[in-house]
């Protein structure tokens, strides 16, 4: 008989994952034991690997809720009005939010990708490409100079993204730079580059 799935049981596994997320981001994933992890939850091993099989897969789960909650921000943007313009800048908005909530998951989304099983790992570098190439198609329909010129709109699109991706390193959200100024900042730059250029 399969064992039933307790009342508060997505709200544990969001814990683990959240915790695991704190864990990897300071100490690595190889740095990590599942014992850390459990002794973070208050739980032992054998209920940790009730939520999950093994430690990758908590480590998948950690990049997955993270870039999940990534693509509904794509998809909200995309399924909304608006102009090319204005829909970058929501999207980079809200990531930049995203991120200043969810320092620890951007941290292991960006720096243990490779310690992900081949398949999990296609699964994120996919939902990856997908949002890079929704933003690099807003800043052809913003620059349609750059239409004929793919390996320069996709440069200033991961330059986008090299400035936001890492404010976790030296962003202060207690600072006198709000998430929202950043974001602005962020996009000004990538946009002005095209026009100076």
């Amino acid at each position: 008989m399969a064992r039933t799935q307790a009342a508060d049981y997505q709200e544990r596994r969001e814990t683990i994952i959240n915790k695991a997320a704190e864990l990897f981001a300071s100490k690595g994933f190889l740095g990590t034991s599942v014992m850390d992890i459990a002794r973070a939850c208050d739980a032992s091993k054998s209920l940790l690997y009730h939520y999950f099989p093994s430690k990758e897969d908590v480590l998948q789960g950690v990049m997955s809720s993270h870039i999940d909650r990534l693509i509904d921000n794509l998809e909200d943007v995309q399924a909304a009005p608006g102009t090319s313009e204005a829909k970058l800048d929501r999207l980079i908005k809200a990531f930049m939010a995203d991120y200043v909530g969810a320092a620890a998951h951007q941290s292991v989304l960006l720096d243990e990708l490779d310690n992900l099983p081949t398949d999990a790992r296609r699964e994120i570098i996919a939902k990856q490409r997908r949002i890079v190439d929704a933003v690099q198609a807003w800043l052809v329909d913003i620059h349609p100079q750059l239409k004929n010129e793919h390996g320069k709109a996709r440069a200033l699109t991961m330059l986008l993204f090299g400035m936001i991706n890492w404010t976790g390193n030296w962003y202060d959200p207690a600072g006198p730079i709000s998430p929202d100024e950043i974001s602005r900042l962020a996009v000004t730059m990538v946009k002005r580059a095209v026009v100076a250029d």
